[in-house]
């Protein structure tokens, strides 16, 4: 195997890898600061941060070292590297580059919204000098709000990295970001009358390494060190992003993506970036409601899911195969086995339908040309289908209804009065059913609805559970590709909501408290098409199906929960 030696220490890499300094390093535990450099963009070295000492190791033992300091994001290695990242001309290199970058730097940090991640402040303290040799007064630069509708430069906060430049070119293939003028009157600006508007445009505020571009959305909202983080998985489509969730006080901020090579890569789209807001939204379900034929309601769980247990047993001893369930595409994979297995149980008969599956042209894929045309090999993908776990839901009706049952047919068996009682999943924020399908609802002898806002279908409902949103919960999306992914709970449900899972367990009479990693085990077990979830964690990249799994070793004292 090659092997690289970084600070007098080996470090072996693939015989067909293709590694640069800054990764080798990586793979020893060293950091090797840079600003310039990203693993998705093309290298061009102009920071100046990584420089570092290198030579080679000849076959009798020997090291040459070159003479001068190498940039090591551009400088690749193979076997008998030697790297040399602690030296003190190493060290009086970044002293250098750091102070150079800080002598038009303002001292914004009390203000700034990159405070507490940002690269400048870091590596200040690591590698940089405690004071400045500069006696003039600083250069500054005019902020610019019109960068675009979702982000704005503070232009003299800016260390001319180009991240923002080398994406807009290279991974959205917009391009409207630049750079003007040249030396110490450099600039990032748009070109004139095409602000940053692209789909992708809230990336550039993530790649850039200090607090220079900005999102308005969270631009003073809160410092991020108050800020609690969970990774989940992104629903706005089924790309299946994944994302980290920030919060404080049970209320979200930000999403950001997180680096998946098995989903999307390094980057997410604008809307899912910022179409979280309905979460807090004034159409939140918030309370439990069961309504009597004499127009009595209660709010009251303890009394609500014990009549609707009794109701839906009753439905089915009158006539199983009249009782139907809609199992939404927004539904965790374990939710949607909770409700099939729960209703199969009672009853073989019963049926089991598949809710709206919302779409919206076509496939967007980046980068695209100076036309708006999508280049050959796409970098990023925004998919047409707008939910996260289409693919997820149709295993299990699959699995316990053995087809997939349209939610057009279905609404045409409850109008032919072939159905008569019928649980319903929603869930799309952007609503899943009309006026005129709801007016079909009419007809039912007794409805249920699960969701997670108001829809034309909750004034038909004679028993409305207010469920949770996807930061609120717990479980299982599998995107288009089958990657199956966990999303956690971050957040707790608004007043008297639930997540969802915990409203279909207590349903169906399991004993003990909703487990999202023990119930995959036992799907897994149960589910053939979903023997990969046996792993039971999913882990930060998730787990394709077609892969095979292997069973970690139960905790002690842990076992699955059988219904």
């Amino acid at each position: 195997m090659p092997t690289v030696i970084v600070n007098d220490k080996p470090v072996e890499i693939g015989a067909d890898e293709k590694l640069n300094c800054v990764q080798a390093a990586q793979r020893a535990g060293v950091e090797i600061p840079t600003y310039c450099w990203h693993p998705a963009l093309s290298v061009v070295a102009s920071c100046r941060m990584c420089l570092i000492e290198m030579g080679d190791k000849k076959p009798d033992g020997t090291i040459a070292m070159q003479p001068k300091l190498f940039p090591a994001c551009q400088t690749p290695v193979k076997d008998g590297t030697v790297i040399v990242s602690n030296s003190e001309k190493v060290k009086q290199a970044q002293k250098g580059t750091l102070e150079y970058l800080l002598l038009n730097h303002p001292l914004d940090c009390p203000v700034c919204d990159q405070a507490g991640e940002c690269f400048l402040q870091d590596y200040s303290y690591r590698y940089g000098r405690g004071y400045t040799r500069l006696q003039e007064p600083k250069t500054l630069k005019p902020d610019k709000d019109y960068i675009g509708d979702q982000i704005t430069l503070f232009t003299d906060r800016c260390v001319m990295c180009t991240r923002c430049v080398r994406f807009t070119r290279e991974i959205s293939g917009t391009a409207e970001l630049q750079v003007i003028n040249r030396g110490s009157h450099e600039e990032i600006d748009i070109f004139p009358g095409e602000p940053c508007n692209n789909k992708l445009a809230g990336n550039v505020v993530d790649l850039c390494p200090v607090g220079a571009l900005c999102s308005k959305d969270f631009l003073y909202k809160q410092r991020v060190w108050w800020l609690q983080t969970k990774s989940s998985t992104c629903p706005d489509c089924s790309t299946g992003c994944s994302i980290r969730v920030d919060q404080t006080g049970d209320v979200v901020k930000r999403l950001r993506p997180r680096h998946n090579p098995k989903a999307q890569g390094h980057f997410m789209c604008d809307d899912g970036r910022f179409g979280w807001k309905y979460i807090h939204g004034p159409d939140r379900l918030t309370q439990p409601e069961m309504r009597s034929p004499q127009g009595a309601k209660s709010h009251d769980w303890d009394a609500i899911q014990p009549a609707l247990r009794a109701a839906l047993e009753g439905a089915v001893t009158r006539k199983a195969s009249a009782v139907a369930a809609v199992l939404s595409p927004w539904m965790t994979v374990e939710e949607a086995y909770l409700l099939a297995k729960w209703l199969k149980r009672l009853s073989p008969q019963t049926r089991l339908a598949l809710g709206p599956v919302r779409k919206e042209g076509g496939d967007d894929c980046y980068p695209k040309d100076v036309r708006g045309k999508a280049l050959p090999n796409p970098k990023f993908t925004i998919r047409h289908e707008k939910c996260p776990n289409r693919k997820g839901v149709e295993l299990i009706l699959q699995h316990f209804q053995g087809s997939v049952i349209p939610f057009d047919t279905l609404l045409s068996e409850v109008e032919s009065n072939q159905v008569d009682t019928l649980f319903l999943t929603g869930g799309d924020p952007k609503g899943w059913i009309t006026e005129s399908q709801a007016a079909v609802l009419g007809k039912l002898k007794m409805l249920a609805v699960l969701d997670l806002l108001k829809s034309p279908a909750t004034p038909k409902a004679h028993y409305v559970l207010a469920g949770g949103s996807f930061a609120e919960k717990d479980g299982t999306f599998i995107n288009h590709a089958g990657l199956a992914q966990a999303i956690v709970k971050a957040i707790r449900s608004p007043e008297n909501a639930r997540p969802d899972g915990r409203i279909l367990w207590e349903l169906s009479g399991r004993r003990g408290l909703f487990h999202a990693t023990n119930l995959r085990r036992e799907i897994g077990q149960e589910v053939p098409s979903l023997a990969a979830l046996s792993v039971g964690d999913l882990g930060e990249h998730g787990v394709l199906l077609t892969e095979r799994p292997t069973v970690a070793a139960p905790v002690r004292g842990e076992k699955v929960t059988a219904s």
